[in-house]
């Protein structure tokens, strides 16, 4: 059995994974795209049968992953440190041949976010500071988190673990996804086709699923119309949900009162984008899942999943190949 890692990624893990896998054959991409296998240079297709496409990878040498991956004819099983495929980028990996898995490693990380967010608006933060500034003596009042509702749209592993969090807090939880299967998270789960009657009741609406034909341009002019007023709409799915002109539009009209948005549908966001001084914005570089814990939990992940495919069993979250490469 033979893998494909990067250089980084092998220097992390080399200890656990040579404990876990003596007999694997491990080869190497290194930094100026040599391949190596046992510390010697190798030269043809590496052919493996594992590869971890990890974060390592993000960046220059991706296309050379992908050349390596398009010559393994033994290639089985790869694993990704992402946790959307649907970016036209991960279309080589919807093989038949092959079983994908995405990542949850960022998901503890992007809830948190997108948690530590919501509740910094929610709570007056902005006003206290003013009045301290000022040395005013003035009391706020505020609104308490257990009297909010939570509309997530999407619930896989990040949608779960933003649930988690706000639930912890008292929120009231509901989901939008396709599968109407009851789930401890929920308090209520709805489906895309219910949102003109469920965004009026909501006072955080997550944005956490896909990018599809089915959601392209789904947060439009109805769907801001449909907000409450003083919500907040939070996106760290992809920027094609959203119809970035419809949102100016609505945040001039107080519908919803504040945006966090930290994917785009132009990535890197232009220097002269609106969206970088609007009053009710507040955006990150695409940098939601930056925690320091992601790419350890990335490597366990993989350490994990490993190990179920050399037993034979099937490696968690795999993603089917028509959900790959199609947003």
């Amino acid at each position: 059995m033979r893998t494909l890692l990067f250089r980084a990624a092998y220097d992390r893990i080399s200890g656990r994974l040579m404990t876990m896998a003596p007999d694997l054959e491990v080869v190497v991409l290194e930094p100026d795209g040599r391949l190596t296998l046992g510390g010697e240079e190798i030269s043809g297709e590496p052919d493996p049968d594992v590869l971890w496409l990890s974060r390592d990878a993000l960046g220059p040498q991706l296309q050379v992953f992908m050349d390596h991956l398009a010559g393994a004819k033994r290639a089985r099983w790869v694993q990704t440190a992402v946790a959307g495929l649907d970016h036209p980028v991960w279309t080589p990996l919807a093989d038949a041949r092959l079983q994908v898995s995405n990542s949850s490693a960022q998901a503890p990380a992007i809830a948190e976010y997108v948690t530590i967010h919501a509740l910094s608006l929610l709570h007056p933060i902005a006003e206290t500071a003013r009045h301290q500034a000022d040395h005013a003596w003035k009391r706020v009042d505020f609104r308490e988190v257990a009297e909010t509702r939570w509309l997530i749209i999407g619930f896989g592993n990040i949608g779960q673990e933003i649930a988690r969090r706000a639930k912890a807090f008292g929120a009231a939880i509901e989901v939008v996804r396709r599968s109407d299967a009851p789930h401890e998270l929920a308090d209520q789960i709805s489906s895309q086709a219910d949102l003109p009657q469920r965004l009026p009741h909501a006072d955080v609406v997550v944005l956490a699923c896909p990018l599809t034909e089915a959601t392209r341009d789904m947060v439009d002019a109805a769907f801001f119309a449909a907000m409450k007023p003083d919500s907040i709409l939070i996106n760290i799915g992809r920027g094609g949900l959203v119809d970035e002109e419809a949102l100016r539009l609505a945040l001039d009209q107080g519908r919803p009162a504040h945006a966090v948005l930290g994917v785009f549908r132009t990535e890197p966001l232009p220097a002269d984008s609106w969206i970088w001084d609007h009053p009710k914005i507040r955006m990150t570089p695409h940098s939601s899942s930056r925690g320091s814990l992601t790419r350890d939990r990335g490597d366990q992940l993989f350490l994990d999943n490993l190990a179920r495919f050399l037993k034979g069993e099937t490696p968690h979250h795999l993603v089917p190949p028509g959900d790959i490469g199609v947003g």
